[in-house]
C-alpha cells in the first residue's frame, strides 16, 4: 500500500499544498488501491474512467502550484450510492435503479466538488439504506477490512470500508437511523450525524414529511470531519429544512481551546438496550477520560422511549409511498427482506401514526429535560460486534434477548430527535473489532460536539492504527 494513504485527510491536503507529492499521484494510489483491495472488500461498486481521473487530477495540480487551491484541492471522493453523482449511476443497491444514471449531483456533492475534490465512483449500500449489513441483489456482500468475515455495517458500509481500509480518502455518507455512525464503529472511523438540516438534502422529487435523515462526514479524525462540514454546510433553497449558515468554522473550532467544565451523562443502556459485555467496559472505561478533562460525569438511569418499532413503521411507510407504482411490475426485483420490510407501510393508520407522534413528542421532552440537566449525553454507539458480512443480526447477546432496535438501539432516538451526535473509537473488542462510543449534544451544537470528541480523541488517540492487509 502506498503509505500517503494511511495519511489523515488533514495531512493529505498539507502534503499536496506543500508538493510532497502530487494529485496525479494521490489518485494513482487510490486507483492501485482499489485494483488491490476490492476483490475482497467489494465496496467501489461503480467508478469513473481512469484517463478522466487523472486529468482532473492534473488540474488540481496546476490549480495547487498556481496558488489557487481550494480547500479539498485534488482530494478523491467515494460517493455512497444513495447519493447523485452526475455521470454515475445512483443504483441505491436495488436492481430496479440499476441503470439509474445520474444527471446532476447532490447538493453534498456539488459543493464538495466545488471545494476541490474529485468524485472517483460509487461506495455500496444495502438496498435503499434499508439495512445496517451491507449487501444488495446487484453488487453483492461487502466486507470490513478489519475482519472479511464481518460486515462493515450499514448503511454507508461501503464508504466505511474504503475508509478504514485505506481506499479512498473521503467518503460521503448519511444516516436515517444510525447509518454514519453505526459503520464508523464497526470499522473505528470518526462519524458525525450533524443537526438535522445541517447538510442539505436535494434536489429530491419527493418533500419528506417523517424525515430523520442527514448526511454527514465519516472521517478518520475529528479535524477531517470538521474540514469536511465546513465545506458543506449551509441553507439550500432546495432544501426547505436546510438550517442556515452557522456563523463559525468548525475547523478552526476543534482546533482551539477545548469545551471545560461541561456537565456530561453517562448511561450504559438507555434503560433498554442489551449490550456485551467488553462493549459495555470499554465504554464506561472511555468516560473516565472526560473526568480526567475536568469534566463532571454523572451516570443516570432510565431513558427514552424505545421507538424502533415506530421507527421503521414510519421510514416504510414513506419509502414505500414513493416505490408503489414500481411494485407491480418489479415486486421480484427487490430483495425479499427489504420488499417484507416495505409491505409493512400498509400497517399505517390513523391509530398507529397517532401513537408514533406521541411517542416521538416524549422522546422531544426526555431530551429537553436531559439538556437541562447536562450538556453533553454520553453512551455506547453500538450494542455488539459487527454481525457477520451476510448477516444476521443476532437474536441475543451473551444470552439476554435483543430488542426491537437492536443495532440501533443508540442511534435511532436522536434520528428521531434530531440531536446531533458523533462517535469515536475506544477500543477493541476481545474479538480485536473497533468499539464506538456516542457523544449527543443539544441541538444545532454540532461545534460542542465535535470539541468533546477532539478533546477525546487527544487524549485517547486510537485513530492511526488501522488495517492495511488482512
Amino acid at each position: 500500500m502506498n503509505e500517503i494513504l494511511g495519511l489523515t485527510l488533514v495531512e493529505l491536503n498539507q502534503g499536496l499544498r506543500a508538493r510532497r507529492w502530487s494529485a496525479v499521484e494521490l489518485m494513482q494510489a487510490v486507483l492501485d488501491r482499489i485494483d488491490e483491495t476490492n476483490p475482497d472488500l467489494n465496496a467501489v461498486v461503480a467508478l469513473r474512467d481512469p484517463d478522466a481521473l487523472h486529468a482532473d487530477a492534473r488540474v488540481a495540480d496546476a490549480r495547487i502550484a498556481s496558488g489557487d487551491a481550494r480547500p479539498l484541492e485534488g482530494i478523491p471522493l467515494g460517493v455512497k450510492d444513495l447519493e447523485d453523482a452526475e455521470g454515475l449511476v445512483t443504483s441505491k443497491g436495488s436492481l430496479p435503479f440499476r441503470e439509474n444514471l445520474a444527471s446532476r449531483d447532490s447538493t453534498q456533492v456539488a459543493r464538495l466538488r466545488a471545494a476541490g475534490a474529485i468524485v472517483v465512483g460509487k461506495t455500496s449500500a444495502p438496498e435503499f439504506g434499508y439495512t445496517a449489513i451491507t449487501k444488495n441483489l446487484i453488487h453483492g456482500v461487502t466486507r470490513s477490512p478489519w475482519n472479511l468475515e464481518r460486515t462493515p455495517g450499514g448503511s454507508s458500509g461501503g464508504s466505511a470500508a474504503v475508509l478504514a481500509g485505506s481506499v479512498i480518502p473521503l467518503v460521503t455518507a448519511s444516516d436515517g437511523g444510525g447509518s454514519i455512525r453505526i459503520p464508523a464503529s464497526f470499522t473505528g472511523a470518526f462519524g458525525l450525524k450533524p443537526s438535522f438540516g445541517r447538510i442539505p438534502h436535494g434536489p429530491s422529487r419527493y418533500w419528506d414529511y417523517g424525515v430523520t435523515a442527514c448526511y454527514g462526514p465519516l472521517t478518520r479524525t475529528v479535524e477531517d470531519a470538521a474540514l469536511v462540514l465546513d465545506q458543506v454546510a449551509g441553507a439550500s433553497p432546495l432544501d426547505a429544512q436546510s438550517l442556515p449558515d452557522p456563523g463559525i468554522r468548525y475547523l478552526e473550532a476543534v482546533r482551539g481551546d477545548p469545551p471545560s467544565g461541561l456537565r456530561i451523562g453517562y448511561s450504559p443502556d438507555l434503560g433498554y438496550a442489551v449490550v456485551q459485555s467488553d462493549v459495555a467496559e470499554a465504554v464506561e472505561s472511555s468516560v473516565r477520560a472526560f473526568e480526567k478533562l475536568g469534566h463532571q460525569v454523572e451516570r443516570f438511569a432510565g431513558g427514552p422511549p424505545e421507538l424502533g418499532r415506530e421507527w421503521g413503521l414510519m421510514g416504510s411507510f414513506e419509502l414505500a409511498s414513493q416505490l408503489h407504482p414500481l411494485f407491480d411490475e418489479h415486486a421480484e426485483s427487490f430483495g425479499r427482506t427489504f420488499f417484507a420490510g416495505l409491505k409493512t407501510a400498509w400497517d399505517m393508520n390513523p391509530e398507529r401514526f397517532g401513537r408514533l407522534s406521541e411517542l416521538r413528542a416524549q422522546l422531544n421532552h426526555w431530551c429537553a429535560e436531559s439538556f437541562e440537566r447536562y450538556d453533553l449525553l454520553v453512551m455506547p454507539t453500538v450494542p455488539y460486534d459487527p454481525p457477520p458480512a451476510k448477516g444476521p443480526f443476532p437474536s441475543e447477546t451473551e444470552g439476554r434477548p435483543q430488542g426491537v432496535a437492536g443495532v440501533a438501539a443508540f442511534t435511532i432516538p436522536f434520528n428521531l430527535s434530531w440531536h446531533p451526535a458523533a462517535t469515536v473509537r475506544v477500543g477493541l473488542s476481545r474479538a480485536g473489532l473497533p468499539i464506538g462510543m456516542q457523544i449527543v449534544g443539544p441541538r444545532h451544537r454540532d461545534d460542542l460536539v465535535l470539541g468533546a470528541a477532539a478533546a477525546f480523541e487527544r487524549a485517547c488517540p486510537w485513530h492511526p492504527h488501522w488495517p492495511e492487509r488482512w
